[in-house]
Parts: C-alpha cells; structure tokens; sequence
C-alpha cells in the first residue's frame, strides 16, 4: 500500500513537472514589451510608460507607420504621461496631470499630440480631447534603431527634452518644468 501511494504520488510530481516545463516553453517573448522613462525636477516626477515595437526586418515610417495618420507612438495600450508638475512642452502649457501621448508623422515635420483621454488602447483616439499639438525637431539617427525608444531627457535645471527614436528618425521636443 505505502509502495502503491508513493509510486502514484511520483508519477503525479514527474506528471506536473512536465505540464510545467511545456508551460514554460509555449510563451513567447513579448514582441513590444512595456517600457518607462522618467525624470525628477524640483522632487517633482515626470513619467512615461509606453510599448517598445521592433523593426523586425520591416519599413516603418511611412509604411507601418504611415505619414499623415495619427499614430499611437508606441504599440499595444496608449503611451502614457504622467507629471506630478506643470510643464511647458513645445509651446504648450501642460498642468500637472495624466495624459497620452500620440504623434502625427509626415516625412519632413512631426507633431506631438498631447491628449486628455487615458486609458485606452492606443489606437483608441479622439481629437476632440487634445489638449495641444506641438512641432517636434526631425533629426536622422547615423544608423537605424531596432527598438523604439521615448527617452526624457535628464534635466539641466528646469530644461529636458523628449526623444522618440525609431529606425533612422529621432524626433524631439522641449520640456521645460514650470
């Protein structure tokens, strides 16, 4: 008897291990994992969270991305802003608050649309709740980037700058703490 339940409760933990291990072998690596860039001024902290897509071999802006359209900046849920103070981006006068993050993409200039809608999927988006939209610098990266990448900036007083990159394109704008 004790040989019998010693031998059933062996097949059932080699049994587990087993669903364990295919378990562990059927996930797959997230293709646009979620990422966070943040920065503290005055004590004040001032964050994004957002999805980082890769190039995978593809043509991204002006194909995935198409110029013209308002894109999500990201992949997945809505990038997102989070300032515990007022900040200046571009020329627009942002209040402490939570907000998302689009872009509108052309091959010569970019805007930054600023919106007041959070927590929706990225492709979830309603001008009609933008708060403002700002010219971005448009600069070539000297070789592409695989992984898309928004990047504050470390702040020389109250003066940062935001950075998406992606394949040869870095685009900017301002960010100054009020």
């Amino acid at each position: 008897m004790k040989t019998t339940l010693l031998r059933m409760s062996c097949a059932t933990c080699i049994g587990l291990m087993a669903l364990i291990g295919v378990q562990a072998q059927n996930k797959k690596p997230v293709l646009s994992p979620p990422e966070d860039t943040s920065q503290t001024v005055n004590g004040k902290t001032i964050s994004i969270h957002y999805s980082a897509p890769s190039m995978r071999g593809r043509k991204i802006f002006g194909v995935v991305v198409p110029y013209g359209k308002v894109w999500r900046t990201g992949a997945n849920p809505a990038t997102t802003l989070k300032t515990d103070t007022n900040l200046k981006i571009g020329t627009a006068t942002v209040p402490a608050g939570t907000y998302t993050l689009y872009t509108l993409p052309s091959a010569d200039e970019w805007k930054l649309i600023i919106n007041k809608q959070t927590g929706q999927w990225g492709t979830e988006y309603h001008e009609d709740r933008d708060l403002a939209r700002v010219n971005m610098k448009k600069e070539t990266l000297s070789s592409p980037q695989e992984v898309m990448s928004i990047k504050l900036e470390p702040f020389q007083g109250k003066t940062s700058s935001l950075h998406v990159r992606w394949e040869t394109t870095d685009v900017s704008v301002p960010v100054v703490a009020e």
